[in-house]
């Protein structure tokens, strides 16, 4: 496979693309086959040994991919070979393949492409914590943008606006600054041509900032800080500027302000259900038109380097993507949305036995509508109001009915008809279940799926076959799993 390796600490000039051996997963990482690989500022620092994430050499630059997993690891239970992902790999993207721990790949929607896949995460949920978790940005407040043109800060601009505040975008050039307009800036100012200061006074008319989106930090931040609001909150994203300024801090204490650092890769390693709740919004947000990704130029990925001399040199307006893969890039998204499932065949249980260990199938999507849940509350006579009344339920911390977790379960034989088929035998008996874990509630008119696995396939009496089937059950857009069982049954 081909790769662009750093072999030695440098700029990106020093960039070798070459042949790499192939890759394999360890036991809890996938490998991904990757379609797109996005530039980020990072990408510029960790080649020159400047981040704070320092690989062994060689490697290959790139931390933000997406593509379709050709590999999975013996531990890895909730994902597939073939499954479209996008994962956040910290470096190894700028390649033909890459191995991805599991707790950062996350199921690539059907509604999106690979490009805006890879895209999305990095600039939007950096960006997206920084306003949300950390400032707590409000409607009607104020939101200075610095580096407004680059990649998290243009996505800044976009949720600025999304999150109804009043958004002042600066940047150094008046052509990155039209482009902020497009995305629904309020107010621009050209740092390298106005006073900051007399512009932040002039658009707050006099009040001050209440949220500092800061990536740059170099000679601009003393005056932004002088220029805080009280109860003001100054972002430290980044030091784009190639500095990092030596701030006076009676100033927090004369404006009565904060000053928050935004590390969102820690953050979504230590609060993951937070970070995947943001990560659920943009989504939506994006299937909306909401959001968009501005995408600068697209390189290939023997022409990699070039991007991160794009981005060193400042030429960058929000992201650069690097296709690593022209054919998956140029599927249509219509050729991908609901692709059809092949049902597996086995034509005798010596290939049913050479199958444990493998992930054989996965179902298609099934609505679980009001009427599916009334019909099982009826057969079991389990009508609590939270699985039938959705005048109720609506009022309930679920804000809607939910299935009962044993309709979950109850749907194992219908899903493995669809997933596999055993040629020449004569019955099949469903006969129980092992360590049923139900994960997650699932709200009425969620679409259901199952991801099977064989873990065993032993003989029994009468020529017959126990198989043990691991079920991991899914709701649509929601990488986490809802349940897992372990399924029993016997062939003859």
């Amino acid at each position: 496979m081909k790769a662009l390796l750093c072999t030695e600490f440098g700029p990106a000039e020093k960039l070798i693309f070459q042949e790499i051996n192939a890759l394999e997963p360890k036991e809890n990482e996938i490998l991904i086959k990757v379609a797109a690989c996005s530039a980020n500022f990072p990408d510029t620092l960790i080649i020159e040994n400047k981040y704070q994430f320092k690989p062994a050499l060689p490697f290959s630059p790139g931390g933000e991919v997406a593509g379709i997993i050709l590999k999975i690891g013996e531990n890895v239970k909730n994902l597939a070979v073939g499954q479209r992902v996008f994962a956040l790999c910290g470096w190894g993207g700028f390649a033909e393949e890459v191995c991805v721990g599991t707790d950062r790949v996350f199921p690539l929607p059907d509604y999106m492409d690979f490009v805006t896949g890879a895209s999305l995460m990095y600039n939007f949920g950096t960006s997206y914590h920084a306003l949300k978790n950390r400032a707590h940005l409000q409607k009607g407040e104020t939101l200075l943008v610095l580096g407004a043109a680059g990649g998290v800060g243009l996505a800044a601009v976009e949720l600025g606006k999304l999150m109804g505040a009043n958004v002042i975008a600066a940047a150094s050039t008046d052509e990155k600054l039209s482009i902020c307009k497009e995305k629904g800036a309020d107010f621009l100012v050209n740092y390298e041509k106005e006073d900051l200061r007399e512009k932040i006074k002039e658009y707050s008319r006099g009040k001050g900032i209440d949220v500092v989106y800061d990536p740059v930090g170099d000679k601009y931040a003393e005056p932004t800080l002088r220029s805080m609001a009280w109860n003001g909150r100054y972002l430290v994203v980044g030091f784009a500027g190639g500095e990092i300024p030596k701030l006076p801090f009676n100033l927090a204490l004369l404006k009565g302000c904060s000053v928050l650092g935004v590390f969102w890769g820690q953050f979504s390693k230590l609060q993951p259900k937070e970070n995947f709740e943001n990560i659920l919004e943009l989504a939506n947000w994006f299937k909306e038109g909401k959001l968009k990704p501005h995408i600068f130029k697209k390189y290939s990925l023997a022409d990699s380097a070039q991007a991160l001399v794009d981005l060193r040199e400042r030429k960058v307006v929000g992201k650069a993507v690097v296709i690593c893969d022209e054919k998956l890039t140029n599927v249509p998204i219509t050729k991908i949305i609901e692709p059809q499932k092949t049902k597996r065949i086995f034509q005798n249980i010596e290939e049913i036995k050479a199958a444990v260990g493998e992930i054989i199938g996965e179902s298609p999507w099934l609505k679980l509508s009001q009427d599916i849940i009334d019909g099982f509350a009826k057969a079991t006579f389990d009508e609590q109001w939270i699985h039938v009344n959705p005048e109720k339920a609506a009022l309930s911390p679920f804000g809607s009915t939910i299935a009962h977790g044993l309709l979950t379960l109850s749907l194992s034989p219908k899903f493995m008809f669809d997933i596999y088929e055993v040629k020449n035998s004569k019955m099949g008996i469903n006969y129980g279940s092992d360590k049923v874990r139900f994960l997650q509630p699932i709200k009425v008119n969620s679409k259901v799926k199952m991801v099977a696995k064989l873990l065993e396939a032993t003989e029994a009496p009468n020529n017959g076959l126990k198989m043990k089937i691991e079920g991991t059950y899914f709701v649509e857009n929601n990488p986490r799993p809802v349940c897992v069982a372990e399924l029993l049954s016997v062939i003859y």
